[in-house]
């Protein structure tokens, strides 16, 4: 009998029996999906990136050990699957304030950063991710040179300090 109401919960909550929970409005999940997209971008997934995009994701969203597998695990999947990065950013506009969503600019540039390449792709991807949330570019810009000044010195395209 408990089975049969923990089932009828789960399907008022939009899950059915034997499905994995939704993701599709997860703060945690569409976060984690535009950071694996940036990370992405310059066609190398570096270990240094992976560790940054699991610590900020779980400090982030209070998750760890196999919640937070789940969570990755759905955000590559959603990331893999996506046409477009709106039904992330819209997810994040939805549920961050103003400081939430530029502090979430400061993570994207620190998986940029994490590998000592920042290429003029993964700029862009920030650029296009700001602008889709909202944060403004002086605060993007700021939130760059806050995290190219702890990086590692940068290498490749895309190195210079310019204003954008």
């Amino acid at each position: 009998m408990f089975e049969r109401f923990l089932a009828f919960i789960k399907e008022l909550a939009g899950e059915t029996p034997g499905q994995a929970p939704s993701y599709a409005d997860n703060p945690a999940v569409a976060a984690a999906a535009l950071l694996f997209h940036v990370m992405d971008a310059d066609g190398v997934r570096a270990e240094s990136e992976r560790a940054i995009l699991e610590r900020e994701i779980s400090a982030s969203y209070g998750i760890d050990g196999s919640g937070l597998a789940d969570i990755l695990r759905a955000a590559e999947e959603a990331e893999r699957d996506a046409v477009d990065l709106y039904s992330f950013t819209r997810v994040l506009k939805e549920h961050l304030d103003a400081e939430g969503r530029i502090a979430f600019i400061g993570m994207m540039w620190e998986i940029v950063y994490a590998d000592g390449v920042r290429d003029e792709v993964e700029d862009n991807i920030v650029w296009r991710v700001a602008e889709l949330i909202g944060v403004e570019r002086a605060d993007r810009i700021r939130m760059r040179h806050q995290v190219q000044h702890r990086a590692p010195a940068p290498v490749g395209k895309g190195d210079g300090d310019e204003t954008d």
